[in-house]
């Protein structure tokens, strides 16, 4: 029948069940099984693979569920039909400021004079550069060894420069993360049930399914996470754990340790997107709590500037050398400018002064929106840029954001964070930006207020 399917299981440590349908799986998504391709008989394969019929017959359970096959008693396990996804268009990741509209969209940082700040460095690094040659793991030693610092040990474990690899920011250093732990014709992400629409880009990309789990009010719930290892399989935990978009919900430091003891049970990885954090969290992350399977990804974006596209990956130490070579197949590293730019602000002390001042300029803007919309179902933090607003009856996450935009104002309603199987509540994520000055930023909230109290009269829920 071919290499992939049926599994050999010399090589699976896992439940053989879990192998069977994970095998499975790839052997349909890749083509190998094909629409209408008749199964072996439960007993028949259970001989075959030398595995009991009850193994062979829980997999074959699941792959119906799954919509995988189709089986009938009497007639036999056939592979089904797959729809061919139409091409999807969304939103682009990033939205130019226009003049005349007020951004509630994007996450941009707070203007403190950063740009007064990257000048003056690069005048004083800009001496001595080698403008000729390619960066290497030589050239990017010292800002690794500055992220070091800066991450610290107490937030990711015990680091050195040798597990810091460098990205352009904290979208490419997460899609380098997953091109380097993934494998296979068909792999599985998991991630939160709504999750920030780069990750579905990402995933798009790699060719990968994505599988949301459901959340609580302390993260990811173990159980369902449990479940849809079993269900789906899965190579990759891709979560927000400190700040999750677009629901500020941060994991528990207990959840994060029962998620770190089901990674291990299930040879799963863990990438966790830290870069909506711009405070300093006493939780340790995930690879401080499992530091074989764990990886730490953020950037300099929120907490200083976006301009830098300074990111960069805290990978597993035996990990470490795979990320890096997935990196130089990619983009080689960072410009050697932006290597010194940002080692010479983290010595400096600038990012962390510019980060306490972005603290600050966070906790106003969310008190204000608070203030003004308090009366309705928020989630905020106030270390969080941007809040969650639940609707009430009568709205629509679409309908609101389309009325939104009628008055000038743009959001974000949850459709763009639900997976491509999920579903979205009736709710917006509004981003509480810096660059909407104080006047026109109460107004564009009062706006919104007003309009939550008097929705559409006539609204099919």
């Amino acid at each position: 029948m071919g290499t992939i399917w049926p599994p050999d299981f010399r090589d699976s440590p896992g439940p053989k069940y879990l192998a069977l349908i994970q095998s499975l799986r790839a052997a349909v998504r890749s083509g190998e099984l094909v629409q209408g391709t008749r199964l072996p008989p439960v007993r028949e394969l259970a001989w075959q693979l030398g595995i009991t019929p009850g193994t062979v017959a829980r997999a074959y359970k699941m792959a119906t569920e799954e919509g995988l096959i189709d089986s009938r008693v009497g007639r036999g396990s056939f592979v089904a039909g797959t729809a061919v996804p139409a091409p999807v268009v969304e939103e682009p990741l990033i939205n130019s400021m226009q003049p005349d509209v007020l951004d509630f969209r994007a996450c941009r940082g707070s203007d403190v004079g950063q740009g007064a700040l990257i000048g003056a460095a690069l005048a004083s690094v800009g001496e001595g550069w080698c403008s000729i040659d390619y960066p290497t793991a030589d050239t990017d030693l010292a800002a690794r060894q500055a992220v070091c610092d800066w991450i610290g040990q107490e937030r990711a474990g015990r680091l050195t420069p040798d597990d810091i690899v460098l990205g352009l920011g904290a979208q490419n250093s997460v899609m380098m993360t997953l091109q380097t732990c993934l494998s296979g014709p068909a792999p599985v992400i998991l991630t939160e049930e709504l999750a920030y629409p780069g990750m579905r880009h990402a995933a798009r990309l790699l060719r990968a399914q994505l599988i949301g789990v459901s959340m609580d009010q302390n993260g990811i719930r173990p159980d369902r996470l449990e479940e849809a290892l079993r269900r789906h399989g899965g190579q990759v935990l891709l979560t927000s754990a400190e700040v999750h978009s677009p629901t500020t919900i941060r994991t528990s430091a207990e959840r994060r340790q029962e998620v770190a003891d089901i990674a291990r049970r299930y040879q799963l990885q863990v990438i966790e997107d830290d870069c909506h954090c711009i405070t300093r969290p006493e939780a340790p992350s995930y690879r401080a709590l499992c530091p074989e399977r764990g990886w730490f990804v953020s950037s300099l974006s929120k907490v200083f500037s976006a301009t830098l596209r300074f990111g960069y990956v805290a990978c597993p130490a035996q990990m470490a050398q795979a990320a890096r070579q997935v990196a130089q197949s990619t983009f080689y590293g960072l410009p050697q400018p932006i290597l010194d730019l940002g080692c010479e602000l983290l010595r400096s002390g600038e990012v962390e002064r510019v980060r306490q001042q972005v603290v600050v300029s966070v906790a106003e803007r969310v008190k204000t929106a608070v203030n003004i919309l308090g009366r309705w179902d928020l989630r905020w933090r106030p270390d969080v840029p941007f809040i969650w607003l639940k609707l009430p009856q009568g709205w629509r996450g679409s309908t609101f954001t389309m009325a939104c935009e009628a008055r000038g104002i743009r959001i974000k309603p949850a459709d763009e964070f639900a997976l491509p199987d999920g579903s979205a509540p009736h709710a917006v994520r509004l981003a509480l930006n810096s660059s909407i000055p104080d006047a026109a930023y109460e107004s564009a909230l009062k706006t919104m207020g007003d309009m939550l109290a008097h929705p559409p009269a006539a609204v099919d829920l």
